[in-house]
């Protein structure tokens, strides 16, 4: 229609915890097909090098308290941007949806009548777990999982700490700091003993990664890593280091497999492995 203009569409795209490799199929078609890309201090540099050479980008990172940009001009940008027909990618490290102020964002583009679209990414929680070889759950040791952050906006309410640690979830803390013995005494407030075992994550998927195990008790005195970190607590920490799991369960990985070759064999003859053989496949259905 003459005179009307057209405008753009905006992507809240997550570019996961840091190595490249995590990011996601769709991450990479959309980033690549970029007009212009809005930044976090914390998206790897290999990230940013995969934006098209013709791409605005800005950089809008706030990071450790110091904010270079606040987030009402990042939105006012971002909505400019694409009120000129432009594909706008706003590329946050980690998952858009966990703690990466996309709400804030979505609330701003419904406002301006902008569309846009998300792609999840690999959280950090899941990025650092994996690359720490900590399950976040497991059938002996804890069934919920607990997202929390150490810093909460100005006049926003506090999470129940005591409530949360009481339900025996594995903890995941983002932005504990470096001084963790505040975080330390809340959470012995919150009724977690001295002995539960934590773990602060430190650049989680980068060549320099670091990982630092102790217990509640211990947390206080705990190295101060390079930011981002995160922090793990509960009883599902033990399971990444082989021999504490080995003390706790009293199996090793050569035990468990010795143990379980006779099931193994009698299964191999037993009547169920021959339906199982035979209808493997018959009746799967497609997935959601």
């Amino acid at each position: 229609m003459k005179g009307k203009s057209i405008k753009g569409k905006v992507y809240l795209v997550g570019a996961g915890p840091g190595d490249p490799d995590l990011l996601t199929v769709k991450a990479l078609r959309v980033l690549q097909s970029a007009d212009a890309v809005l930044h976090d201090d914390l998206v790897a540099p290999e990230i940013l090098k995969l934006i098209p050479a013709m791409a605005q980008v800005h950089n809008v990172g706030k990071r450790c308290g110091k904010k270079k940009i606040l987030q009402e001009e990042i939105n006012y940008l971002m909505i400019a941007l694409a009120e000129t027909g432009l594909r706008v990618i706003r590329l946050k490290s980690g998952d858009p949806l966990i703690f990466g102020r996309a709400g804030e964002e979505i609330e701003s583009l419904r406002r301006a009548n902008i569309a846009f679209e998300i792609v999840p990414g690999v959280s950090s929680a899941m990025g650092a777990a994996a690359a720490a070889q900590i399950p976040l759950t497991h059938r002996r040791a804890s069934s919920a999982l607990v997202f929390l952050t150490a810093h909460q906006a100005q006049g926003s309410e506090a999470a129940n700490w005591s409530k949360l640690a009481g339900s025996g979830a594995t903890l995941v803390i983002y932005m504990p700091g470096q001084n963790y013995s505040e975080v330390a005494a809340k959470l012995s407030a919150a009724g977690l003993t001295s002995e539960t075992p934590c773990a602060v994550i430190s650049r989680a998927t980068t060549p320099q990664q670091r990982t630092h195990r102790s217990t509640l008790a211990e947390l206080s005195r705990s190295p101060k890593l390079s930011a981002p970190t995160l922090l793990v607590v509960g009883e599902v920490v033990r399971f990444a280091d082989a021999a504490a799991l080995a003390q706790q369960f009293g199996v090793s990985g050569t035990s468990a497999a010795s143990d379980l070759a006779p099931a193994l064999a009698r299964f191999a003859d037993s009547p169920s492995a021959t339906d199982f053989r035979t209808d493997f496949g018959k009746n799967e259905e497609p997935l959601a």
